[in-house]
């Protein structure tokens, strides 16, 4: 049959048609998007840690979602001292001019309807992480050889003044998300990004395993505490954090912490974490200063090699977040959790864990769907999973 016999309108929504189809992501399809550097980062004092300028990740919105918005902070642990800044400044962490230049996408980045399917039809944006401070200092150290710059808080104004102008300034729709280190910024800079977008546009944050607790380890020492405070006060961080929180605090470092910034967030805000996260596990509750010995050698690498006094303090540890978020369960109408039992760390990234067969569960609801009908207001949702080893769902990192 020759299509030409039908006319120009015939060929007119055949070449529609045929657009449409190439838009369309290819299942199973692996998506890689360009690196694209901040060019003008510099007029506002915006550095990684070696000098190198910052960097995204843009994959462009179609369909419905041409108009919303989802950046997700990259993850990647934190330098809280010179030694250590210097040799992040000389590795993927700390410079873009040593990251690949492509980023698979996956996961809560994903244009697969299949696979991610509230978001994977917006705008979707990666923010490469080079300062080692959850994008939240502002300082300059220089010992006359090796600067190095920590400038997170001016990364994230530079990405976002980029963006600002390619359509995020009128997005109708918006998620700020984040992994890890990248869970934490989003902790932030969640109040902040909402003040740059437009008045009307429904904006909302998603934290995944960023809610790091201020604990004592099994030594009886505030490890995490040490660590963070050690980071605010090397990296200029204090005047980034949450105003309302540091105003009303004797100890305003602390502010760092999640459990002390978040009720003065009023952004709708979701907490997506394992209530035995395995970063949290092994620097937090069993950091190796408090087992030189190695007593828990084992049990790290497997909790079924737990002893049974072991596992009671790994139930300490999901008792401690619950109660650490113990008021926002119970008076945030607008939050949203997902607190599973999994050896886990970060899961909104990865496909086998946000939403595929056999990914993890709560009452038969998957991580996407869980966020989905948070964010279109769908159903309310605070799912909070039985203690381990209940749940036969976990992706566990280590068993």
């Amino acid at each position: 049959m020759n299509p030409a016999a039908f006319g120009a309108p015939f060929l007119a929504v055949l070449f529609l048609l045929a657009a449409a189809l190439r838009s369309l992501p290819l299942a199973g399809a692996r998506l890689q998007v360009a690196m694209t550097v901040v060019r003008n980062a510099s007029s506002v004092g915006a550095f990684c840690l070696d000098g190198s300028l910052p960097a995204y990740h843009l994959d462009r919105g179609f369909g419905a979602g041409a108009g919303n918005w989802l950046l997700q902070f990259e993850g990647g642990g934190w330098c809280n001292d010179v030694e250590s800044c210097l040799e992040r400044a000389k590795s993927r962490r700390g410079s873009t001019q040593l990251m690949d230049k492509w980023e698979d996408f996956n996961g809560i980045l994903s244009n697969n309807a299949s696979l991610n399917p509230d978001f994977y039809n917006w705008n979707r944006v990666k923010l490469r992480y080079c300062d080692g401070a959850s994008f939240g200092g502002d300082a300059l150290f220089h010992n006359g050889t090796s600067p190095l710059y920590f400038k997170g808080q001016k990364i994230w104004e530079s990405i976002l003044l980029d963006l600002l102008p390619k359509g995020l300034g009128t997005a109708n729709k918006a998620l700020l998300s984040g992994c890890s280190a990248g869970g934490l910024a989003t902790f932030l800079h969640c109040e902040d990004f909402t003040n740059y977008l437009p008045r009307n546009a429904t904006v909302k944050c998603l934290s995944d395993a960023g809610f790091f607790l201020d604990l004592q380890d099994i030594g009886s020492t505030h490890t995490m505490r040490g660590f963070f405070k050690d980071l605010v006060a090397l990296q200029g961080m204090k005047p980034n954090l949450n105003g309302n929180c540091t105003a009303s605090s004797n100890l305003p470092d602390l502010c760092i912490f999640p459990q002390y910034a978040l009720k003065y967030i009023a952004t709708p805000f979701f907490i997506l974490n394992s209530a035995y996260d395995v970063y949290q596990f092994h620097h937090g509750l069993v950091p190796p200063s408090a087992d030189v010995h190695g007593r828990w050698k084992h049990c790290k690498m497997n909790p079924a090699a737990c002893s049974k006094q072991q596992i009671e303090q790994l139930q300490g540890l999901r008792s401690s977040m619950l109660s650490a978020l113990k008021l926002f369960y119970q008076y945030s109408s607008k939050g949203g959790m997902f607190i599973n039992s999994c050896f886990a760390h970060c899961q909104s990234e990865s496909q086998n864990t946000w939403f595929a067969k056999g990914s993890p569960t709560i009452d038969n609801k998957t991580i996407a769907g869980t966020v989905g009908d948070w964010y279109f207001n769908r159903r309310n949702i605070k799912e909070i999973d039985c203690a381990y080893p209940c749940d036969s769902t976990c992706h566990n990192l280590i068993a």
